[in-house]
Protein backbone atom coordinates (compact mmCIF):
# COMPACT_ATOMS: atom_id res chain seq x y z
CA UNK A 1 0.00 0.00 0.00
CA UNK A 2 1.40 4.11 -0.63
CA UNK A 3 0.19 6.30 1.46
CA UNK A 4 0.95 10.15 -0.08
CA UNK A 5 1.86 13.11 2.29
CA UNK A 6 1.95 16.19 0.19
CA UNK A 7 2.90 18.32 3.38
CA UNK A 8 2.73 18.11 7.09
CA UNK A 9 -0.71 19.02 7.06
CA UNK A 10 -1.94 15.73 5.56
CA UNK A 11 0.18 13.52 8.36
CA UNK A 12 -3.59 12.90 10.57
CA UNK A 13 -5.15 11.83 7.54
CA UNK A 14 -2.04 9.72 6.43
CA UNK A 15 -2.05 8.56 9.97
CA UNK A 16 -5.41 7.27 9.71
CA UNK A 17 -4.77 5.23 6.44
CA UNK A 18 -1.62 3.25 7.50
CA UNK A 19 -3.80 2.83 11.01
CA UNK A 20 -6.94 1.24 8.72
CA UNK A 21 -4.60 -0.65 6.81
CA UNK A 22 -2.57 -2.31 9.93
CA UNK A 23 -4.54 -5.46 10.43
CA UNK A 24 -3.54 -7.55 13.37
CA UNK A 25 0.21 -6.72 12.94
CA UNK A 26 1.89 -5.22 15.66
CA UNK A 27 5.31 -4.99 14.58
CA UNK A 28 6.28 -2.70 12.26
CA UNK A 29 10.20 -1.56 10.95
CA UNK A 30 10.33 2.03 10.10
CA UNK A 31 13.05 2.53 6.73
CA UNK A 32 13.97 6.09 5.51
CA UNK A 33 17.23 8.09 4.80
CA UNK A 34 18.02 10.82 7.62
CA UNK A 35 15.51 13.14 7.77
CA UNK A 36 12.78 11.31 5.63
CA UNK A 37 10.44 11.77 8.64
CA UNK A 38 10.07 8.08 10.31
CA UNK A 39 9.90 10.23 13.80
CA UNK A 40 7.01 12.57 12.47
CA UNK A 41 5.44 9.67 10.94
CA UNK A 42 5.15 7.40 14.13
CA UNK A 43 4.30 10.35 16.69
CA UNK A 44 1.09 11.10 14.09
CA UNK A 45 0.46 7.62 14.64
CA UNK A 46 0.41 7.99 18.46
CA UNK A 47 -1.96 10.76 18.25
CA UNK A 48 -4.09 9.03 16.15
CA UNK A 49 -3.83 6.11 18.74
CA UNK A 50 -5.22 7.69 21.08
CA UNK A 51 -1.28 9.01 22.79
CA UNK A 52 -1.10 12.24 25.11
CA UNK A 53 2.43 11.89 25.95
CA UNK A 54 5.06 13.55 24.45
CA UNK A 55 6.28 11.25 21.49
CA UNK A 56 9.98 12.43 20.53
CA UNK A 57 12.70 10.01 19.26
CA UNK A 58 13.91 7.97 21.62
CA UNK A 59 17.88 7.86 19.85
CA UNK A 60 19.37 7.97 23.58
CA UNK A 61 17.17 6.21 25.21
CA UNK A 62 16.57 3.54 22.20
CA UNK A 63 12.77 2.48 23.34
CA UNK A 64 9.99 4.83 24.96
CA UNK A 65 6.75 3.78 26.07
CA UNK A 66 3.60 5.47 25.27
CA UNK A 67 0.51 4.91 26.84
CA UNK A 68 -2.93 5.50 24.25
CA UNK A 69 -5.44 3.22 24.03
CA UNK A 70 -2.99 0.36 24.59
CA UNK A 71 0.93 0.59 25.17
CA UNK A 72 2.94 1.33 22.45
CA UNK A 73 6.62 0.48 22.28
CA UNK A 74 8.63 3.09 20.26
CA UNK A 75 12.53 1.93 19.07
CA UNK A 76 15.55 3.86 17.41
CA UNK A 77 18.38 1.51 17.14
CA UNK A 78 20.53 4.32 15.48
CA UNK A 79 23.04 4.85 17.98
CA UNK A 80 23.28 0.95 18.58
CA UNK A 81 26.75 -0.21 17.99
CA UNK A 82 26.15 -4.24 18.99
CA UNK A 83 23.48 -6.34 18.34
CA UNK A 84 24.03 -7.42 22.20
CA UNK A 85 22.79 -4.27 22.98
CA UNK A 86 19.18 -4.98 21.79
CA UNK A 87 19.40 -8.18 23.98
CA UNK A 88 20.10 -6.74 27.13
CA UNK A 89 17.25 -4.20 26.54
CA UNK A 90 14.99 -6.90 26.03
CA UNK A 91 13.69 -6.13 22.45
CA UNK A 92 12.52 -9.60 21.71
CA UNK A 93 10.34 -9.51 24.68
CA UNK A 94 8.68 -6.42 23.74
CA UNK A 95 8.08 -8.04 20.27
CA UNK A 96 6.57 -10.94 21.35
CA UNK A 97 4.66 -8.77 24.17
CA UNK A 98 1.62 -8.54 21.40
CA UNK A 99 1.94 -4.91 21.82
CA UNK A 100 2.16 -2.37 19.23
CA UNK A 101 6.04 -2.09 18.41
CA UNK A 102 7.22 0.94 15.53
CA UNK A 103 11.08 0.35 15.26
CA UNK A 104 13.32 3.06 13.84
CA UNK A 105 16.49 2.47 11.88
CA UNK A 106 15.49 -1.95 11.89
CA UNK A 107 18.54 -2.80 9.70
CA UNK A 108 21.05 -2.77 12.88
CA UNK A 109 19.16 -5.41 14.33
CA UNK A 110 17.49 -6.97 10.88
CA UNK A 111 18.19 -10.27 12.21
CA UNK A 112 15.91 -9.72 15.14
CA UNK A 113 12.97 -8.73 13.65
CA UNK A 114 10.26 -11.21 13.53
CA UNK A 115 9.32 -13.16 10.51
CA UNK A 116 6.08 -11.10 10.87
CA UNK A 117 7.74 -7.74 11.36
CA UNK A 118 5.81 -4.68 8.80
CA UNK A 119 8.67 -3.32 6.66
CA UNK A 120 7.70 0.07 6.08
CA UNK A 121 9.59 2.38 3.83
CA UNK A 122 9.37 6.33 4.07
CA UNK A 123 10.65 8.13 0.45
CA UNK A 124 11.00 11.44 0.04
CA UNK A 125 10.13 12.86 -3.04
CA UNK A 126 11.68 15.41 -5.25
CA UNK A 127 9.11 18.07 -4.38
CA UNK A 128 9.64 17.51 -0.96
CA UNK A 129 6.24 15.10 0.01
CA UNK A 130 6.92 12.01 1.01
CA UNK A 131 5.38 8.05 0.56
CA UNK A 132 4.94 5.65 2.53
CA UNK A 133 5.05 2.05 1.36
CA UNK A 134 4.11 -1.25 3.22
Amino acid sequence: MNISIPSPDSLPEAARQFIEAMGPSRVFAFYGAMGAGKTTFIKALCEALGVTDQVTSPTFAIVNEYQGREPIYHFDFYRIKRLEEAYDLGFEEYCYSGRLCLIEWPELIEELLPDDTVRVTIDVLPDGSRVVNF
